[in-house]
Protein backbone atom coordinates (compact mmCIF):
# COMPACT_ATOMS: atom_id res chain seq x y z
CA UNK A 1 0.00 0.00 0.00
CA UNK A 2 1.53 3.48 -0.67
CA UNK A 3 2.07 5.55 1.92
CA UNK A 4 0.29 9.06 1.91
CA UNK A 5 0.56 11.97 3.84
CA UNK A 6 -0.81 15.32 4.18
CA UNK A 7 0.31 18.69 5.71
CA UNK A 8 -1.46 21.67 7.29
CA UNK A 9 1.02 24.14 7.35
CA UNK A 10 1.72 27.64 8.77
CA UNK A 11 4.45 29.47 10.43
CA UNK A 12 3.29 28.56 13.75
CA UNK A 13 2.19 25.17 13.37
CA UNK A 14 2.26 21.88 11.21
CA UNK A 15 -0.53 19.06 11.33
CA UNK A 16 1.36 15.69 9.59
CA UNK A 17 -1.59 13.20 8.63
CA UNK A 18 -0.80 9.65 7.35
CA UNK A 19 -3.87 8.58 5.75
CA UNK A 20 -2.93 4.59 5.79
CA UNK A 21 -1.83 4.74 9.80
CA UNK A 22 -4.22 7.48 11.06
CA UNK A 23 -0.76 9.07 13.10
CA UNK A 24 -0.93 12.90 13.11
CA UNK A 25 2.52 13.72 15.30
CA UNK A 26 2.30 17.54 16.04
CA UNK A 27 5.08 20.16 15.56
CA UNK A 28 5.21 23.98 16.53
CA UNK A 29 7.40 27.01 16.45
CA UNK A 30 6.89 30.87 17.68
CA UNK A 31 5.82 32.91 14.98
CA UNK A 32 7.39 35.76 15.99
CA UNK A 33 11.39 34.57 16.67
CA UNK A 34 13.15 37.51 18.92
CA UNK A 35 16.59 37.16 18.77
CA UNK A 36 18.51 39.53 21.49
CA UNK A 37 22.63 39.89 22.29
CA UNK A 38 23.29 41.48 19.16
CA UNK A 39 22.64 45.76 18.64
CA UNK A 40 23.88 47.64 15.61
CA UNK A 41 23.92 51.30 14.85
CA UNK A 42 22.28 50.18 11.61
CA UNK A 43 18.59 49.66 11.53
CA UNK A 44 18.85 48.00 8.23
CA UNK A 45 21.51 45.60 8.95
CA UNK A 46 19.54 44.43 12.52
CA UNK A 47 17.06 43.63 10.49
CA UNK A 48 18.73 41.77 8.19
CA UNK A 49 20.67 39.74 10.55
CA UNK A 50 17.04 38.55 12.17
CA UNK A 51 15.56 37.75 8.81
CA UNK A 52 18.25 35.56 8.10
CA UNK A 53 17.75 33.78 11.69
CA UNK A 54 13.88 33.51 11.23
CA UNK A 55 14.82 31.74 7.68
CA UNK A 56 17.15 29.13 8.87
CA UNK A 57 15.14 28.97 11.89
CA UNK A 58 11.99 28.45 9.64
CA UNK A 59 14.12 25.91 7.66
CA UNK A 60 14.89 24.07 10.61
CA UNK A 61 11.19 23.82 11.36
CA UNK A 62 10.68 22.63 7.97
CA UNK A 63 13.48 20.03 7.58
CA UNK A 64 11.64 18.33 11.04
CA UNK A 65 8.08 17.99 9.01
CA UNK A 66 9.68 16.74 6.27
CA UNK A 67 11.45 14.19 8.72
CA UNK A 68 7.86 13.16 9.60
CA UNK A 69 7.02 12.52 5.75
CA UNK A 70 10.04 11.36 3.79
CA UNK A 71 8.75 8.26 3.76
CA UNK A 72 5.82 8.95 2.46
CA UNK A 73 5.12 8.23 -1.54
CA UNK A 74 2.70 10.87 -2.16
CA UNK A 75 2.43 14.32 -0.08
CA UNK A 76 -0.34 16.96 -0.11
CA UNK A 77 0.45 20.35 1.13
CA UNK A 78 -2.33 22.68 2.79
CA UNK A 79 -2.16 25.85 4.54
CA UNK A 80 -3.10 29.41 5.19
CA UNK A 81 -0.03 31.21 4.10
CA UNK A 82 3.53 30.91 2.59
CA UNK A 83 4.19 28.33 4.97
CA UNK A 84 3.05 25.83 2.51
CA UNK A 85 4.89 27.28 -0.49
CA UNK A 86 7.88 27.09 1.30
CA UNK A 87 7.19 24.22 2.42
CA UNK A 88 6.88 22.77 -1.50
CA UNK A 89 10.25 24.44 -2.64
CA UNK A 90 12.06 22.93 0.71
CA UNK A 91 10.59 19.92 -0.17
CA UNK A 92 12.31 20.59 -4.27
CA UNK A 93 15.39 21.18 -2.69
CA UNK A 94 16.11 17.86 -0.91
CA UNK A 95 14.70 15.77 -3.79
CA UNK A 96 11.19 15.42 -2.78
CA UNK A 97 9.36 17.66 -5.19
CA UNK A 98 8.29 15.04 -7.29
CA UNK A 99 6.22 12.99 -4.06
CA UNK A 100 3.99 16.52 -4.07
CA UNK A 101 0.55 16.18 -5.30
CA UNK A 102 -0.80 19.09 -4.57
CA UNK A 103 -0.90 22.23 -2.56
CA UNK A 104 -3.98 24.25 -1.61
CA UNK A 105 -5.04 27.11 0.15
CA UNK A 106 -7.06 26.60 3.65
CA UNK A 107 -7.89 28.60 6.38
CA UNK A 108 -6.96 27.62 10.02
CA UNK A 109 -8.63 23.84 10.50
CA UNK A 110 -9.42 21.55 13.42
CA UNK A 111 -7.27 18.15 13.42
CA UNK A 112 -9.98 16.62 12.45
CA UNK A 113 -10.88 18.38 9.08
CA UNK A 114 -7.40 18.06 8.26
CA UNK A 115 -7.60 14.42 8.34
CA UNK A 116 -10.90 14.39 6.24
CA UNK A 117 -9.67 16.67 4.07
CA UNK A 118 -6.22 14.92 3.38
CA UNK A 119 -8.35 11.59 2.75
CA UNK A 120 -11.01 13.19 0.27
CA UNK A 121 -8.15 14.36 -1.55
CA UNK A 122 -6.53 11.32 -1.52
CA UNK A 123 -10.05 9.30 -2.34
CA UNK A 124 -9.75 11.17 -5.92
Amino acid sequence: MKKQAGIWIDHKEAFVVFVDEGHRPEFGIEKHVHFTGHSSGHAGQADDQRDRQLAAHLGTYYDEVIAQVGAADSIFIIGPGEAKGELEKRLASKGMGAKVVGVETADKMTDHQVAARVRQHFEK
